[in-house]
């Protein structure tokens, strides 16, 4: 069934959405860099639409922008809603942006209706929420919050050597404002944030009933960006085996272990996922030398921490006996580390059950990626997540979320923030 909501909001959506791809657009899929010129212009589009709904606009210290229609009662906490304005290099239009149009639409949809809410009710666009470029992920809501630090500002990005820093300033923004420990915001102000995201696996997309999720956890994760095996360099004709170093044979022994043990874990009931994304062999290699050093990135994650933490160990003492086994040695860099989050369940509930009640047929799911969502919950905000099905994966350049189906999320949306207490959810 087509409701008035969606009638009405899907031009205006599929609007943003294109507008959004146009001003972004790379030479395969779209590039938001964080902090950057294209992320600023994304961010000024929407805000002259707030302007036109009337609506409050600020931008905090972090730049991050709020964009508020007033409540009834402009002395209780807002509903906040959004999501990241940046996306990984080449990568697809939804990932984030979904998330800015759906809380923008239900916005619209409050001023084309003339409904007041009872509390205010913001649209929160955030910066550069995605690792891929420097390295750190949730920087946006992590400056926000006060829980940026001196080595996150001195991570450099992938390709021009600037340092984090450098680029927040050249955005105008002042990198010494969000390492003091302290919110540049205040967080008492926020009742609540849902976060409404493109799903970025296949279990909505292959389900022809279920076509919106209400997100029951978020995976953490352990990362490692350059985990080293030094073995050592040789003639591959004149060194016989016994004698050689191998650091390949020694990091594909590491990868298989890890892959068995990885199914062991699974079957003893454990949440988690074991990815090892980019691997290298050095400049120098060549057909006939046994190669001396491998570089490989980690990626761990879980909604459980101590399974990350027990994992992790494992990942350590493998590397440690197979080093010695084979005359090689691991080197692990700095960890990256992102606490998993057990979605607020009153907020969840609410989700679901507000959704239902509106005739929008909803399942619940675990999310695999990060999101902003994770700062607010785990500084105990209520806060929760919807999900849409999206084809074609996420990450890359072919995300094909159908219109159709976000409109369905939005509208799940709007029906959240109209039923929301007006004691709010503990």
């Amino acid at each position: 069934m087509t409701t008035d909501f969606q009638k009405d909001s899907l031009v205006f959506a599929q609007k943003c959405f294109d507008d959004v791809r146009a001003m972004s657009k790379d030479t395969t899929g779209v590039s938001r860099q964080g902090y950057s010129p294209v992320e600023t212009k994304v961010l000024e589009y929407f805000k002259k639409i707030g302007v036109e709904l009337n609506l409050e606009i600020s931008t905090d210290k972090a730049g991050n922008v709020w964009m508020t229609v007033p409540g009834k009662n402009r002395e209780l906490p807002a509903l906040v809603s959004g999501s990241h304005a940046d996306s990984v290099p080449q990568g697809g239009n939804y990932d984030g942006l979904a998330g800015i149009v759906a809380a923008l639409t239900v916005a619209r949809w409050m001023r084309e209706t003339g409904y007041q809410p009872e509390r205010d009710y913001t649209v929160l666009m955030m910066r550069m929420e995605e690792s891929s470029w420097f390295g750190k992920c949730y920087v946006g809501s992590l400056g926000m919050t006060g829980q940026l630090t001196e080595k996150d500002l001195a991570l450099k990005h992938r390709s021009n050597g600037k340092t984090l820093a450098e680029t927040i300033k050249e955005c105008g923004f002042n990198p010494e404002d969000l390492t003091t420990g302290e919110p540049v915001v205040d967080l008492a102000k926020m009742a609540a944030f849902i976060e409404l995201h493109i799903e970025q696996g296949p279990t909505l997309d292959s389900s022809e009933e279920y076509r919106v999720g209400i997100v029951t956890g978020i995976r953490g994760n352990l990362r490692h960006k350059t985990i080293r095996c030094i073995g050592q360099t040789a003639h591959s004709g004149a060194v016989d085996k016994q004698f050689r170093h191998d650091a390949v044979l020694a990091f594909a022994e590491l990868a298989y272990r890890m892959d068995c043990l990885w199914d062991e874990w699974l079957k003893a009931g454990h949440d988690l996922v074991f990815t090892i994304g980019v691997v290298h062999t050095a400049p120098t290699s060549a057909i006939a030398i046994v190669p001396g050093e491998v570089t490989f990135c980690s990626d761990i994650r879980s909604l459980s921490q101590e399974t990350l933490d027990g994992f992790h160990a494992l990942f350590e003492e493998e590397a440690r006996k197979i080093g010695e086994k084979r005359g090689v040695k691991f080197e692990f860099d700095g960890m990256i580390k992102s606490q998993p989050l057990a979605i607020h369940k009153e907020l969840s509930e609410h989700l679901a059950k507000s959704a239902t009640e509106a005739g929008l047929k909803v399942k619940k799911l675990p999310s695999g990626a990060g999101h902003d969502t994770v700062i607010f919950g785990n500084l105990g905000i209520p806060a929760a997540m919807i999900f849409v099905a999206n084809q074609k994966g996420s990450h890359n350049p072919n995300e094909a979320m159908e219109i159709t189906d976000f409109i369905q999320g939005a509208e799940a949306l709007w029906h959240a923030v109209k039923a929301f207490p007006v004691g709010g959810i503990r």
